[in-house]
């Protein structure tokens, strides 16, 4: 008997739980720049009121709005994070960037991409959710790279709030000297800053050594051209509204150096950094072979202060 009422209970507590969550929409969505149709998803808890809404604006490199690489990673971080947000009843919109998977006959050709056509479809995005009775306050998400892309495009769009996740405070010229120190052996180190110097200069490089093709091919130099002009911690300090910094103790390409420098460049915007958490946004031990293994296993769960600290966060700015 005692059982059967344990069971009972157990089966009406999970019952009430699942009521509990939001029904979710998911839509596709695009956007027509006027130089190359993008495309999205959109999640959107059914509400009565107008529901907040985050764009959310993905990496370096061909990344998708997954959070997934044309290069062949697969983690599905930013879908992940997506329905984190929805299961909280926050919409989300989450994009191809221009150039990538299904938007990439927006700009075929690497060469034609510039950071300023990132950011300029952020702000046309963010432009295209503020229009929309069901969407409430927006807020713009970056992670990584997208971290700049949201930081450089919020003043156009005043959104309610900013969110970095994982975002450089460095030009990415100096991330990219930091990572490679670790990797190259001396000779391609020496190379590989010769052509960084020269393109921080704004000059394209056109003797690249087989070994760095994949980094600093022609194709893609103009683009770095653009990018190097930027500096992270300045977009970040001309900021007016409020932000919250995450960053994570094991992440392998940024670091809680990083995160600090964007806090004290904006001292009013909120850190949280959460231990073990590492680039794509799994807690996982400080250990080359199981971080490599992460940006690869979909399955892996987000780590949940994330969730938890971007729910906050965003409910505080509801209340406002």
């Amino acid at each position: 008997m005692m059982l059967r009422v344990l069971l009972f209970t157990l089966t009406l507590f999970c019952t009430v739980a699942h009521a509990a969550l939001p029904v979710v929409l998911q839509r596709p969505i695009s956007l027509d720049t006027g130089s190359g149709e993008l495309f999205g998803s959109l999640l959107l808890p059914k509400s009565a009121r107008p529901v907040p809404v985050v764009l959310i604006i993905a990496g370096s490199g061909p990344t998708d709005r997954n959070g997934n690489s044309a290069d062949g990673a697969r983690n599905d971080s930013l879908k992940r994070l997506a329905w984190v947000l929805a299961r909280h009843n926050i919409a989300s919109v989450r994009y191809d960037k221009r150039g990538v998977a299904a938007s990439l006959k927006a700009t075929p050709d690497e060469r034609n991409l510039t950071l300023d056509a990132y950011v300029a479809d952020a702000v046309a995005w963010g432009k295209l959710l503020k229009s929309d009775s069901r969407l409430g306050p927006l807020i713009v998400l970056g992670h990584s790279e997208g971290a700049l892309v949201a930081a450089l495009a919020a003043p156009q769009l005043n959104p309610a709030g900013v969110i970095s996740l994982s975002g450089s405070a460095r030009p990415v010229d100096q991330v990219i000297r930091q990572q490679l120190a670790d990797h190259l052996p001396p000779a391609l180190l020496l190379r590989s800053n010769q052509i960084l110097d020269q393109l921080k200069a704004g000059k394209v490089d056109n003797d690249v050594p087989a070994p760095l093709e994949s980094i600093f091919r022609s194709s893609v130099q103009p683009y770095l051209i653009s990018l190097f002009r930027a500096d992270p911690s300045a977009a970040f300090a001309k900021l007016t509204m409020p932000a919250l910094i995450i960053q994570g103790t094991n992440d392998l390409q940024v670091g809680v150096a990083d995160a600090r420098k964007l806090k004290a460049a904006k001292p009013d915007a909120e850190l949280t950094v959460i231990p073990g958490m590492n680039h794509v946004m799994r807690i996982v031990p400080n250990d080359v072979k199981q971080q490599l293994s992460s940006y690869n296993d979909p399955q892996l769960p987000l780590a949940a202060e994330l969730g938890n600290r971007l729910v906050r966060f965003i409910d505080g700015l509801r209340h406002r």
